[in-house]
């Protein structure tokens, strides 16, 4: 561990990271204490999870491939053989931090899931497509403004740390790559979920007509506006005084 004998999986969207400049600094970043209860989503081939081992007491993955899971003999790694999609990390204690290069193809509903445990996280890493990186930390009345942005800006603090070329993976994703951070709010903002995709399902309408029945005048919000030029504030006041 590491080894680059194994076949990239394309149904579990499997993209293993290998330059070692990245990993350096993607450790780097994450910055883990000895002590840290840190959880690596996705180890894959290890090439991230050796170096975290140097610094840490234990770490906790979750992988679904049953022969990368294998791999990992090392007794300081308690392996949970799982779909993170499906898998429940409120089990995990208070203060968890979470780490991964997250499979490409399953990114955004794992960013949903991984949301609703927010208020038992420290801190998140992950390496992502670019795209979805911009559109988590998109300002309202842009482009990459949308449903996810304000689903997670409502509960963290996030930053873009750096890019990540194709060639750093094994076999080269279609698209750049990011390291992003997530820290969960003090004051996390209630959104209401089905509120955000009943919007966004109509981004291009105004919002009077993406969500009839509000009164956005009683709130101080235009209705001519679109969903997009609401920020994640916005949202939580219409969450509070909708029934949809």
């Amino acid at each position: 561990m590491p080894s680059s004998s194994h076949r990239p999986r394309k149904r579990f969207g499997q993209h293993f990271l290998h330059d070692a400049r990245v990993l350096a600094r993607i450790v780097e970043a994450i910055n883990p204490a000895r002590e840290d209860f840190m959880v690596e989503i996705g180890p894959g081939e290890g090439a991230l999870t050796v170096p975290l081992l140097e610094k840490l007491n234990r770490l906790h993955v979750v992988e679904i491939d049953r022969d990368l899971a294998g791999r990992l003999s090392d007794p300081r790694i308690e392996v949970h053989l799982a779909d993170a999609l499906e898998f429940d990390f409120a089990q995990f204690p208070e203060g968890m931090r979470l780490v991964g290069n997250l499979p490409y193809n399953i990114s955004t509903p794992l960013l949903f899931h991984l949301a609703r445990c927010a208020e038992r996280v420290r801190d998140m890493h992950f390496m992502l497509q670019l795209e979805v990186v911009e559109r988590m930390v998109a300002s309202p009345s842009t482009a990459q403004y949308g449903r996810l942005s304000v689903a997670l800006q409502a509960r963290f603090q996030m930053k873009k740390l750096f890019n990540v070329a194709k060639g750093a993976f094994r076999p080269p994703p279609k698209v750049e790559s990011a390291l992003v951070r997530l820290v969960p709010l003090e004051r996390p903002l209630r959104v209401d979920e089905n509120l955000l995709r009943k919007a966004f399902s109509a981004r291009r309408k105004t919002l009077k007509n993406a969500l009839p029945g509000i009164d956005f005048a009683a709130l101080g919000i235009d209705p001519r506006l679109r969903p997009e030029n609401l920020s994640p504030q916005d949202y939580a006041r219409l969450s509070m005084n909708s029934i949809l």
